[in-house]
């Protein structure tokens, strides 16, 4: 396998909606993640052996910036064309990843940790792999307290 490097991260357009996640990649393509996020309070450890995408937005959830943590099947060139990051972390290791938001390795998995004030917008986290996904966004302490299912929809751009 070819050597990989870190690739920093180009803005791109996102669109939440009740169904899910859109990012538009620069060369137009698009990924959609399914589902309302999951709001988790500062951090999610993700399943061992999933792929993990980091998105930052805007606070409105207009536009973002997203990293793959530790991808090494991706080529460089086609993140690049993408506008999409990657963050490569070793075992034991802490990245940052935005401004107050860091990744861990911890051997199979990966813990994504946040400060969404100090990220200056949402932050949701992607773990995937060929037998499903989950989805999350990682909130403020206490922001998960009394959440509804139209404070829901409205965390991901549905009616308010």
């Amino acid at each position: 396998m070819a050597e990989r490097s870190d690739i920093a991260p180009e803005t791109l357009q996102v669109t939440l909606d009740p169904e899910g996640v859109e990012v538009e990649y620069l060369d137009g393509r698009s990924v959609f993640y399914h589902g309302v996020p999951e709001k988790r309070e500062g951090e999610v450890l993700c399943p061992p052996g999933r792929e993990v995408h980091v998105l930052v937005t805007s606070p409105e959830g207009r536009e973002g910036v997203m990293v793959y943590v530790n991808d090494r099947s991706t080529h460089d060139d086609i993140l690049e064309s993408t506008g999409v990051g990657r963050v490569l972390v070793e075992r034991g290791d802490t990245a940052a990843l935005f401004p107050g938001v860091e990744a861990e390795n911890r051997g199979y998995r990966i813990e994504v940790s946040a400060d969404p004030d100090a990220a200056r917008g949402r932050v949701f986290v992607f773990a995937e792999d060929q037998t499903g996904e989950a989805a999350y966004e990682l909130v403020a302490d206490g922001s998960t307290d009394g959440a509804d299912s139209e404070a829901d929809a409205a965390a991901t751009g549905g009616s308010e």
